[in-house]
């Protein structure tokens, strides 16, 4: 049937119309612009040297008290040229950009002995991997605003080999040192940098608001215990997109304190966006928790491509977490040989001490998970919620998962305490979730 004049004009301009929204890249970059500072100082004015053995602790030092004291109006570029710049750690400053250029190296020394210790985190109550203090991140800020760590993708090494190796050994001290921390930060921007070899978690603003990641790429070798790739804790509005982490831990992994501490401290993660991420790891692709006493909600990843990893999609909690998941929504995710696709667990993670409540129990509510396609999957999926708080609200829309086969290969999916739905789940989910032919799983 042939269109009238009209009507073919009216569908062409429709369809013009809609082709911005076609093919328009969705993006949460605009929580935190890219600052255009006047003001520029280079490190080898401060006395640095690229020459991978010169310590330059000193020179990194007086050029971030140069920009905090000095204050110039619009904040002030510290310019690292091509080189590799060995230092022990520093603090960043508000109103400052970190610029690596292209071949810069931003290198942590290996000489642990003098590594400056900070207090826990009070949602944590000690430190992550003991007791007590911990070590300082290798770049660390503390109350700031209006930061930005950027360049042409220059390094930022944190020689991580040292402090897996005493953790190995069990003659760590201490709590091991993260590559980049932020507390009680806002606006921060970290873009087109690469970031390797981290002694512990890569990226961690904690209590922080406003915060984009953005064309990074994170690396260390898959048996690099702890190396998370970017967590964020207890910070809302964070907005991470377009990058690639391989690393020996979940790549991103959304927190909110541990136990009676972040019980206590009660301060949720929300507003977390993840898109566009591709890279691989032993353990989870998108993970949330374990530590997520304080809560987490308004989640959304999408557009997700893992491969050669522990588990694709990672919900994890316990006993005496308390606290509540809820709102989370995984979309559009590829899943290349990986041991589980989903796994949604109430029996993951370890306590501070002994002080934990039992009787706190997580609320694990409102997870939707859809349109998701894995090839080389040994399992499809587990859901294992608690008896005295079943998990509930769980859709699954549009899965398939394909892999192994035959006798030896383990159940498609195991579900226990959990109540939801499923719509076009293939291999075909637990009963526990009814078939939803329409609705809020058909999405």
């Amino acid at each position: 049937m042939l269109l009238s004049p009209f009507l073919t004009l009216t569908f062409l301009l429709f369809l013009f119309s809609s082709l911005p929204a076609i093919f328009s890249t969705p993006t949460c970059s605009n929580l935190v612009p890219l600052r255009n500072r006047t003001d520029r100082i280079s490190i080898t004015d401060f006395g640095g040297v690229g020459d991978g053995r010169t310590l330059n602790t000193k020179a990194f030092r007086a050029a971030v008290y140069r920009i905090e004291h000095l204050r110039r109006p619009g904040g002030t570029v510290l310019y690292v040229p091509r080189g590799v710049y060995l230092t022990e750690s520093f603090n960043l400053t508000s109103h400052m950009t970190l610029f690596l250029a292209a071949g810069a190296v931003i290198k942590a020394t290996q000489e642990t002995g003098h590594w400056p210790l900070i207090a826990p985190l009070p949602s944590y109550g000690r430190g992550r991997e003991l007791p007590g203090a911990r070590y300082i991140s290798f770049l660390h800020g503390d109350g700031l605003t209006d930061v930005v760590i950027t360049g042409e993708n220059g390094t930022i090494d944190g020689q991580g080999d040292v402090w897996w190796n005493m953790w190995r050994k069990k003659t760590l001290k201490y709590t091991r040192p993260h590559l980049v921390e932020f507390i009680n930060s806002q606006d921060i921007l970290i873009a087109d940098v690469i970031f390797k070899n981290s002694p512990f978690w890569n990226i961690h603003p904690v209590y922080c608001n406003n915060v984009v990641v953005r064309y990074v790429t994170i690396l260390a070798p898959p048996d690099s215990p702890n190396t998370d790739g970017i967590d964020p804790d207890s910070s809302s509005n964070v907005c991470i997109e377009d990058s690639y982490i391989s690393t020996g831990d979940d790549l991103v992994a959304v927190k909110s304190g541990w136990d009676e501490y972040g019980i206590a401290f009660g301060r949720p993660s929300s507003g977390i966006t993840i898109r566009r991420l591709t890279g691989s790891s032993p353990f989870a692709g998108i993970a949330v928790g374990s530590e997520t006493s304080g809560g987490v909600e308004n989640v959304l990843a999408e557009h997700i491509n893992l491969f050669n990893m522990g588990v694709g999609i990672h919900i994890k909690t316990t006993k005496g977490r308390g606290g509540f998941i809820k709102n989370i929504t995984v979309a559009h995710v590829y899943v290349e040989n990986a041991r589980q696709g989903i796994k949604i667990s109430g029996g993951v993670g370890g306590h501070p001490d002994d002080k934990y409540n039992p009787n706190a129990l997580p609320v694990v509510k409102g997870i939707t998970i859809r349109n998701v396609w894995g090839v080389k999957v040994k399992q499809a999926g587990l859901i294992n919620g608690l008896k005295s708080s079943p998990f509930t609200d769980v859709c699954l829309s549009v899965i398939n998962f394909h892999g192994m086969k035959g006798p030896r290969a383990p159940p498609n999916w195991q579900c226990s305490d959990v109540y939801g739905f499923a719509y076009q789940v293939n291999p075909w989910p637990c009963s526990q979730l009814s078939n939803q032919e329409h609705g809020s799983c058909a999405i």
